[in-house]
């Protein structure tokens, strides 16, 4: 397997879901900010034009960060992180798919079609009027998050994919202008233990 990686949230979840794991995966970069993932040869491993990508061992190629996760959690199931057993495995993906809809997307394409706008105007269709609606959607979805979390995980006693993923954008959100809200009490100590781990160093 091959990692094709590059600065951002997206390949910084699939990085700390591999060190969280304790997989050695090698890794190639890819210069974002040269739009080297929107020429080839990068764009015949994903037509997409984003990164990550993973390399398989027969030459295919995965890009999604959950699609990448879940072949990581089916070649290396130990230790789990998306599930042991079809219920936590369902749980998980519940809390990802949560997460992102309700925070990373908007998130990201808020700061996509704002403080990166020169970044992305010629990569993908971006709407500059949308980028407050965008940003105000993600914070309605922490603040949701903050009234219906139990802790000390997303899915409980278990830490999981769903809290690789949400810190990855956070904290990302924390450096374009789109800091997690201190006022937030159990998302901001939620968050300051994901910190703590070292998978979260690892793939800073």
């Amino acid at each position: 397997m091959k990692l094709y990686q590059s600065i951002g949230p997206n390949p910084r979840a699939v990085k700390m879901f591999i060190a969280e794991k304790g997989i050695d995966v090698p890794r190639q970069d890819i210069d974002l900010m040269g739009a080297e993932n929107r020429r080839a040869p990068y764009t015949s491993k994903n037509p997409a034009g984003q990164s990550p990508c993973l390399e398989l061992d027969d030459g295919s190629h995965l890009s999604e960060i959950t699609a990448i996760c879940e072949y990581l959690e089916e070649k290396h199931p130990n230790p789990p992180l998306i599930g042991a057993t079809p219920e936590q495995r369902a749980e998980t993906r519940m809390w990802t798919r949560r997460v992102d809809l309700k925070i990373c997307e908007p998130l990201a394409n808020g700061f996509r079609f704002s403080e990166g706008l020169q970044l992305f105007k010629d990569r993908i269709l971006t709407v500059p009027e949308a980028a407050a609606g965008l940003k105000s959607m993600a914070k309605d979805g922490e603040t949701w998050l903050e009234t219906n979390f139990k802790g000390p995980w997303l899915a409980g006693s278990r830490f999981t994919l769903a809290d690789i993923l949400l810190f990855s954008f956070i904290d990302f959100g924390g450096q374009v202008g789109q800091p997690l809200d201190p006022g937030f009490e159990k998302l901001t100590a939620w968050f300051e233990r994901v910190k703590a781990r070292p998978s979260a160093a690892a793939s800073a």
